[in-house]
């Protein structure tokens, strides 16, 4: 397996939490972070503590789900929903803004990949479109992940990840890169390089497939977020996983209270996946699978 950039996270400038990206073409973001403001906080213990409501909703969904964390994840969790508050007012990561519903809408739905992740022995992931960092923040402490790679292609988000990742002390098992999906599909380091490969929000299940599971290694597999009903999404992505040689998917539930629509669509691995998947975003357009 190649080296990928999470073994390399602590070293690599461009993968410094903060430092421009080494790759040509990538962004460093703009938009609101370039207009004069009060600089956004990087360090947690300068932000108001959460509210005990959060604790509770957090605490009763991690009873439903069965985890039991260490606090040391727990304290990872926590810092990244308070660095997420603070900065959303300035980049608008999330238009959720309760700490309870936080905890329960990006925490909880995050977390209910963890228990399938472990049945499968599964710690290492790539999270594509990581946005605010769900799932890909939650599930990497949970899980104790050594090698985590968050994805998104918006600078300015991952200035935010990288942020969360340094002030948790995250930096040797997590990395965070400004990069397009293609372009990460088609990097040695990463194709079929990771056992999971996560997406929350981020797309159509055709099109994910098509993105993400030339990520997954083989015997790994794809884990998109989605909502209930789903039948008709899969119906729709079925020449995706037909022209990507998936695996049969299967759907799980949430298994958290006031998430009772939320899935998880999880599609295995196949077999070898054709060198020209991904396409570029025209050929997808004019040529759905």
């Amino acid at each position: 397996m190649p080296p990928d950039r999470a073994d390399t996270a602590a070293t690599a400038k461009r993968s410094t939490p903060g430092a421009a990206p080494g790759r040509p073409g990538a962004t460093t973001g703009g938009g609101a972070l370039d207009r004069p403001r009060d600089p956004l906080p990087t360090h947690v213990q300068d932000l108001p503590p959460l509210p005990e409501l959060y604790a509770d909703v957090l605490h009763a969904g991690l009873r439903s789900l069965a985890l039991d964390l260490a606090p040391d994840a727990l304290a990872v969790i926590d810092a990244h929903v308070r660095l997420l508050l603070a900065w959303t007012e300035a980049i608008n990561l999330t238009a959720i803004r309760v700490p309870a519903e936080v905890a329960r809408l990006h925490v909880l739905d995050s977390l209910a990949a963890a228990p399938l992740l472990r049945d499968l022995g599964i710690s290492r992931l790539l999270d594509l479109g990581s946005g605010g960092g769900f799932p890909g923040i939650p599930l990497a402490a949970a899980l104790a992940s050594d090698r985590t790679l968050l994805v998104d292609s918006v600078g300015k988000k991952v200035q935010f990840l990288r942020t969360v990742i340094r002030a948790t002390g995250l930096e040797r098992r997590v990395a965070a890169e400004p990069e397009r999906a293609e372009a990460v599909a088609r990097d040695p380091r990463d194709r079929e390089a990771w056992p999971a490969v996560t997406a929350r929000a981020v797309t159509g299940l055709a099109e994910l497939v098509e993105l993400g599971l030339p990520l997954v290694a083989p015997g790994g597999v794809l884990i998109a977020w989605k909502r209930h009903p789903v039948e008709d999404e899969l119906a729709a992505a079925d020449g995706a996983m037909r022209a990507l040689r998936a695996g049969r998917p299967r759907v799980v539930t949430a298994g958290v209270a006031g998430l009772e629509d939320h899935r998880l669509v999880v599609v295995p691995r196949g077999g070898p996946i054709d060198v020209r998947f991904p396409r570029d975003p025209a050929e997808r357009r004019r040529r759905p699978l």
